[in-house]
């Protein structure tokens, strides 16, 4: 519910609306009382509260992550709170546990608590949603996006270093190339697979839908969804899970199903978290700038505060293919 549609069915202006809300006695008591009738039956809220919002400083920002236990996010929330310190600003964290109603309660938090803008690292809330709340209040996405969405974004381009992962699996000969995706429902697990798909149809690959499985992000999800792979009659040689834990869960179901990494079966992750340089074997992986991703997005999220305008409103940053030991040529495996 916007100002214009209370100012709609109340039959006044905009401008009407805003001056009962803030100049109350401007208005003539007619005029008020039928505008105020109109808010309380549609129970308008946000404008109060954002006109609230912006005559007062709290030096508070909201962070939104979709899972505090993940150790992609770890990073990013560093770069986040040392652009925050710097100017400041304490960071006050929130963990959906990947929930869109724990997402709304938050963001409900940051109009109780009045913090004085958010960033959102994850991005379920439907459209309208989000664009209501960054009309009110500077927001930024980060790492998860919408497409459409006219609020600034930071995150890497997903479907090209996807397709960048898989290609690597392709120059190393195989073809039985397997993908343990992320929930479908998140828009980087649709964008991930769009890539691995796009770079088997590149190198005419039939793709097998079989060896698509969809995991949760966790590392229990990637040993599970493995060990269903390598039941099939005709395994694949090759698995691209959609980040690390699913990656490091792979190579654990490999172990106890027999197998060596990347001898009979080659792996390779994406978001190079620090355990994936030291897990054995180490792990080929997609590097996502973490650090530089939070960094940029408080600095917009500064920008916003200040009241500046962005003209650039989606920023994508620099991904890199780290090459390790979790892959090798077709020809060397042994299972062939």
């Amino acid at each position: 519910m916007k100002m214009s549609d209370v100012a709609k069915l109340a039959n006044v202006s905009p401008a009407t609306v805003s001056r009962v809300l803030s100049n109350p006695d401007l208005v003539s008591k007619e005029t008020r009382e039928k505008v105020l009738a109109v808010i309380n039956q549609v129970n308008y809220k946000p404008h109060i509260v954002a006109r609230q919002f912006r005559t007062k400083e709290t030096k508070i920002i909201l962070v939104v992550v979709p899972d505090i236990t993940s150790a992609f996010f770890s990073k990013v929330l560093r770069g986040i709170e040392h652009v925050a310190i710097n100017h400041g600003y304490q960071v006050i964290l929130g963990d959906t546990e990947n929930d869109v109603e724990r997402e709304k309660e938050y963001i409900n938090l940051l109009l109780q608590k009045q913090a004085d803008g958010m960033v959102l690292l994850t991005a379920r809330l439907n459209k309208a949603n989000l664009e209501e709340i960054a009309g009110h209040f500077p927001m930024v996405l980060a790492c998860e996006y919408m497409d459409g969405l006219n609020v600034p974004t930071v995150s890497i381009d997903n479907i090209s270093s996807a397709r960048k992962a898989t290609e690597h699996l392709i120059k190393l000969g195989h073809t039985k190339i397997a993908h343990i995706t992320g929930p479908i429902n998140v828009i980087l697990s649709r964008d991930r697979m769009r890539g691995y798909q796009q770079a088997l149809l590149s190198h005419d690959i039939e793709a097998d839908s079989a060896y698509i499985q969809e995991g949760d992000f966790t590392y229990e999800s990637g040993y599970h969804q493995t060990m269903k792979l390598l039941a099939f009659e005709t395994p694949p040689t090759a698995i691209f899970a959609f980040n690390d834990e699913m990656a490091m869960g792979a190579i654990k179901a490999a172990k106890d199903s027999g197998l060596k990494v990347p001898e009979d079966l080659s792996i390779v992750g994406f978001d190079n978290i620090k355990m994936s340089s030291v897990i054995e074997p180490n792990l080929t992986t997609i590097d996502q700038p973490k650090y530089e991703i939070g960094k940029k997005a408080m600095e917009l999220l500064l920008n916003l505060i200040n009241g500046e305008s962005i003209k650039q409103k989606k920023f994508v940053m620099k991904d890199e293919l780290i090459i390790r030991d979790s892959a090798t040529p077709l020809k060397e495996q042994t299972n062939i």
